[in-house]
């Protein structure tokens, strides 16, 4: 990683998880702060959920306990309530709320939940804004690649985007790339329906142009990519609007699936096959791992005045440290400051206009991956 002041590596990272939020709330989010706090043990917590829970929980985790502030609500947005639904019943009150308060009130530095990812967007734009010349934030994932792994954004957002908001989103993911990878100039492509630069809806074709002119010092422009350089990992940053970017996990997701199915079934077929899946079957479950990005847990929201994690909604408690883990790398090595610096320095498209699309409450319907 890039070298840090002494000063700042001597400070705590304080983290507030919502620890009601996802499939299983607390049974999953304490064991995997407990998980998160051996691998970084200047970890602070606070905790935000049904207290008599959480001390139950904890009892099981002492260094945990004695990381942790514990904040009660008995308030709980649920993996079905829509995001305009959320902030009705759940601001100010619920856990995840509560958790993203904490960031804005400087009482933490970085919020993670794997509750509703629609009313965590939504929730998380309300309370913290957008940066200062950032019209909508982003989501963005790791992706595992051929070549080891890329940031993807947008992947579930906000609907369309304009040629500023492609090249906004190619800043902050640079910007991630740099501290996820330790990469002084990660190369960013453009997702597209071909490489050809007549290709692609206007939006995306004026993006490009932008980025090629500006021969921006923060990242190496690659050109266009399509959905099958995704996965080869040509690139370390893929742009894309969130309709497309969510299909495109949604897809990759399903198709680990479907292809685990096929391989079960395969193995099934005679004897010699199961007995062969007997011996092989350690490393088709870590081919599994391997291919499905899903497994990579922990979506950055980028583009807000905090720091907010998304982890998957059915994750274990080793995904829920990963997403921890994530959250915590994005706060010590400076996140925002990086994409405040990008931003000030970012090409501008010739048509930098409102990006089309919908609000926070309303665009965070797409779920990605809760």
């Amino acid at each position: 990683m890039n070298e840090i002041s002494s000063r700042f590596m001597s400070s705590p990272v304080r983290i507030a998880l919502d620890v009601m939020g996802g499939d299983h709330g607390a049974d999953v989010v304490i064991p995997g702060a407990a998980v998160a706090l051996t691998r970084h043990p200047d970890i602070r917590f606070l905790l935000f959920g049904d207290e008599a829970k959480i001390r139950g929980l904890l009892a099981q985790h002492p260094k945990l306990a004695a990381a942790s502030t514990i904040v009660h609500t008995d308030v709980v947005v649920t993996m079905e309530d829509k995001p305009s639904q959320a902030l009705r019943r759940g601001r100010k009150v619920s856990s995840m709320w509560k958790a993203i308060d904490a960031v804005r009130l400087g009482e933490a530095d970085c919020a993670v939940s794997a509750g509703n990812t629609g009313a965590l967007m939504a929730m998380a734009k309300v309370n913290l804004k957008t940066m200062e010349g950032i019209s909508r934030p982003a989501i963005a994932c790791l992706w595992p690649t051929l070549r080891g792994e890329s940031v993807v954004l947008d992947v579930g957002a906000s609907i369309g985007a304009s040629a500023q908001h492609l090249v906004d989103m190619a800043v902050m993911g640079a910007a991630m790339a740099r501290i996820v990878f330790d990469i002084e100039t990660p190369k960013v492509g453009l997702l597209n329906v071909g490489v050809e630069e007549i290709k692609g809806v206007e939006e995306v074709k004026e993006a490009g142009a932008t980025l090629r002119a500006a021969d921006y010092a923060g990242l190496a422009y690659h050109g266009f990519v399509e959905g099958n350089d995704i996965g080869r990992g040509i690139v370390d940053v893929v742009v894309t609007e969130g309709f497309s970017g969510n299909i495109a996990l949604k897809t990759a997701e399903g198709t680990v699936k479907q292809f685990a199915e096929f391989l079960r079934g395969a193995m099934r077929s005679s004897l010699m096959a199961k007995i062969g899946y007997l011996f092989a079957r350690g490393a088709f479950r870590l081919l599994r791992e391997k291919l499905d990005p899903g497994k990579s847990n922990g979506g950055v929201f980028l583009g807000l005045n905090g720091v907010v994690i998304k982890s998957h909604g059915g994750t274990d408690a080793e995904g829920f440290a990963s997403a921890i883990d994530i959250g915590y790398d994005m706060v010590r090595y400076a996140l925002l400051s990086r994409i405040e610096a990008g931003i000030k320095g970012r090409p501008q498209a010739a048509s930098a206009g409102a990006s089309p699309g919908e609000d926070g409450t309303q665009a965070a319907e797409l779920q990605v991956s809760s």
